[in-house]
């Protein structure tokens, strides 16, 4: 059983999900999509991502119960998949992350938007992300992004440092074995971002902290510049250099 935390800034944005309410037509658009992607991601998804997918047991034919997730989850990693209702300010979407509660919306787009949804459904909350918060150091990357980002009021800084995120979390590649693989949401869950990374339509750069900072994000276009880590712990580590510099007063691309 998950454990009570308060979270008083996103107390009002949480629900329930009410599993028993999809209907066979929702499982069978979640089995459409699965089947749709896992093809191409077995070959170019991170083995973290691909390893947390078979660890928490992700089903391929049925939407997730997220209570079910979590509780695999949290035996992991400490982390949660807490229903929300939407779209959340950042205030709390940051104080969800610091204490491993990650926001997960329960609507699932229809059949006529198998391939891109402007809004985050469960589908790219769960497939998408959910799978990298199974691997420690990610878990711990991402809840040290929330508690970071949590006591900073700047919104320069804030947006700064969403940079981070969005090349990472959202859009992060890793190269393995010689190759680039995806493990951002955003690459996991979209047949055409990651087909533009795979057949090279973005320039793809060894991550630096100082060029992803001022990498402004386009959420309106395909990316043409990504990011590639050699390890996790490149991003784990960028996030202490980062506290560091906030916290002493320096430039944040020193």
């Amino acid at each position: 059983m998950a454990t009570t935390i308060a979270l008083p800034k996103a107390a009002s944005f949480l629900i329930e999900q009410d599993y028993a309410s999809y209907t066979s037509e929702q499982h069978a658009v979640w089995a459409e999509l699965v089947r749709r992607r896992m093809p191409q991601l077995e070959l170019h998804a991170a083995q973290e991502y691909l390893d947390g997918f078979d660890t928490l047991c992700l089903p391929y034919d049925r939407l997730p119960d997220l209570a079910a997730v979590s509780a695999k989850l949290e035996r992991r990693t400490g982390w949660n998949t807490t229903p929300v209702s939407g779209f959340m300010p950042a205030p709390a979407f940051f104080e969800m992350l610091a204490a491993r509660r990650f926001p997960t919306t329960t609507w699932l787009r229809g059949r006529g938007s198998l391939e891109y949804t402007p809004e985050p459904d469960i589908f790219h909350d769960v497939f998408g992300h959910v799978p990298m918060h199974a691997h420690p150091v990610f878990a711990d990357f991402l809840a040290h992004y929330g508690q970071l980002c949590s006591r900073i009021q700047d919104e320069e800084i804030l947006e700064r440092i969403g940079r981070v995120f969005w090349y990472t979390v959202e859009f992060g590649l890793i190269r393995q074995g010689g190759q680039v693989k995806v493990y951002g949401s955003g690459l996991i869950s979209s047949n055409g971002e990651c087909s533009n990374v795979i057949h090279g339509g973005c320039e793809v750069h060894s991550f630096d902290l100082a060029e992803v900072l001022r990498t402004p994000v386009k959420v309106d276009e395909m990316h043409h510049l990504l990011f590639a880590i050699e390890s996790f712990d490149e991003i784990y580590e960028a996030m202490h250099t980062l506290e560091a510099r906030i916290d002493g007063g320096s430039r944040l691309d020193d």
